[in-house]
This record gives structure tokens, C-alpha cells and sequence, in this order.
């Protein structure tokens, strides 16, 4: 066998020299008590108290597998399958974008500004993994959820994640690019969209990192350099049938096409527009109001 003791620590020295020289020592740690509890089913208590616990010969080689899988950069929460996002678990496949940090930040404005609003009707556009929209169901009392994506394989993870966190949500297949698009949905009836759409042109691909741009699902990430903002441009189109007025629509957007979105929202009746900051003070959101 590879280690020569099948002990917690012992796998661990194992894990941390072929990690060294790609992740800290901090990530090596989180890394393989992520990866120890997965496998054994153990809270972090359990890994503390466990550490001369003696793994069996299947549990030696999944870890070897997933640090293999690792050092071909492939993203550590699609091998774990799972990620945290807003204090609930989620899981990850190749089906859909990893729920980001920065993101948490849009879900947190989108809670707030609903805080008023009795049982708020919300629809989260390109929903991916359903992030947004199953954080908003968990976090917003009352909250009705529409998620829509043009992806089966991702509202089928979406659905999967409302069911683990115990949320009724709608999951719909939807092309905002159709002519049917929204066929059936009732005008002027919802308080807010939000909205994390492709936004990366595709001459920017080269600037990504590897372990993105080889595993993350292409149709989520880029658009054509032609015309960057299209998927804002759709959604604010039908936005403005369908919100209320003074309803809000919320997106996560690149920075360097914000004064385009602004622009075309202003040109559709949207007020009290605003770009807000990521933690790392990047124009990052924006927001606006159904005039």
C-alpha cells in the first residue's frame, strides 16, 4: 500500500506532501478533513477525537483517488460534491457553476430589500446549481421561488438541493431566448428577479484558471464578444412585463459592462439604480426598481 500505517495521520503526511508546493498547509488540512469526513460520515468532533482511527484499503485509495483528481485541477468541491454557500450545503456537479462567495453578497441585498415585503414572489433566472433562489426559500419567510434554467441536468441539481435543504421551490426549463419564453406566467405579478447569468466573453478564456475553464460548464460562464450584456438585456426585457411596480431586479455582473446594463435599464423605466461592491471592492451587483 502507498502509506505504510492506515492511520488518520498517517495518510495525512501521505496527502500533504503531494499537495505541498500547490495548496497551503491551511487547504491541505481542510482538504483532507473534508475529504476523511465525507467518507467516514463524521462531524469535525469526530474527526478531532478519531485521529488514530484505522481506515480499511477502500478508504485509502478514494482518498488517493481525490487527490489524484486534485492535482489534475479539477475543482476540489466537484470531487467532494458538495460546497457551502450561505450557511446551507449544496451540492456540486459539473451540471452547474460552484456557488461562489461574492454571490452570497447579491443573495444578502435581495434579502433585505424583500424584508418588507409579505410573502414575496421571486424568480432567480439562469439558476445553475439553485444557489440563489434556495438560499432566498430558506432565508425569506412566505418567499414563493421560481428557478429557471435552459439546463436539464442543471434543474434537475437545483431540485436536488431544494429537497436537502427543505425548501418548495418551482423548477422550470426555460430558454429566455424562445419566443414561448415565460408563456404562461401571470404579468405584473412578481416582486423581484435576480439573476446571475453568462457574462464572461469568450476572449477573456484565456485569462481563466484551469481548473475553471476545464470542468465548469461552458454555457454558464461565456457569451459571444459580440454583444457581452444579451442575457441582461433578455431579462430586463421581460422584466419589465412581469415584475410589479417597484418591484426590483437584482444581477451579478462583470464590471467592465456595467455602464451598458445601467444604460439599458434606464432606457426601460428602471430607477433608483445602484453597482454595488464585492468584499474585494469590485463593481460587482446591481440593482434596480420597476418605474
Amino acid at each position: 500500500m502507498f502509506v505504510q500505517q492506515n492511520t488518520i495521520q498517517a495518510l495525512f503526511i501521505y496527502v500533504k506532501a503531494k499537495l505541498e508546493g500547490c495548496f497551503s498547509e491551511f487547504e491541505i488540512r481542510n482538504i483532507y478533513k473534508s475529504l476523511i469526513c465525507k467518507r467516514l460520515r463524521w462531524s469535525d468532533t469526530d474527526y478531532l477525537l478519531n485521529q488514530e482511527h484505522r481506515l480499511s484499503e477502500s478508504d485509502l485509495l478514494f482518498v488517493r483517488s481525490c487527490i489524484n483528481r486534485l492535482l489534475k485541477n479539477e475543482p476540489f468541491q466537484y470531487i467532494l460534491g458538495e460546497t457551502e454557500f450561505f450557511g446551507l450545503n449544496f451540492l456540486c456537479t459539473p451540471s452547474a457553476l460552484i456557488p461562489r462567495p461574492e454571490t452570497e453578497e447579491l443573495v444578502a441585498d435581495v434579502i433585505k430589500t424583500m424584508a418588507h415585503v409579505e410573502s414575496p414572489k421571486i424568480a432567480d433566472l439562469c439558476t445553475g446549481s439553485g444557489c440563489i433562489g434556495v438560499s432566498l426559500a430558506k432565508k425569506i419567510s412566505g418567499a414563493k421561488i421560481v428557478l429557471t434554467d435552459i439546463s436539464e441536468e442543471a434543474i434537475q441539481l437545483a431540485e436536488s438541493n431544494a429537497k436537502l435543504n427543505e425548501v418548495n421551490v418551482e423548477c422550470l426549463i426555460e430558454d429566455l431566448f424562445s419566443s414561448s419564453a415565460f408563456k404562461g406566467w401571470e404579468i405584473n405579478s412578481f416582486d423581484c428577479w435576480v439573476s446571475n447569468p453568462p457574462y464572461i466573453p469568450f476572449t477573456e478564456k484565456s485569462e481563466m484558471e484551469k481548473n475553471v475553464l476545464g470542468y465548469e460548464p461552458h454555457i454558464a460562464l461565456f457569451v459571444e464578444d459580440a454583444n457581452p450584456i444579451v442575457f441582461y438585456q433578455e431579462i430586463i426585457t421581460h422584466a419589465k412585463l412581469y415584475l410589479k411596480r417597484n418591484g426590483w431586479l437584482f444581477f451579478e455582473i462583470h464590471p467592465n459592462f456595467s455602464a451598458e446594463i445601467v444604460s439599458y435599464l434606464k432606457n426601460h423605466g428602471f430607477v433608483n439604480i445602484e453597482l454595488m461592491k464585492d468584499l474585494q471592492g469590485r463593481i460587482r451587483m446591481l440593482k434596480g426598481q420597476n418605474a
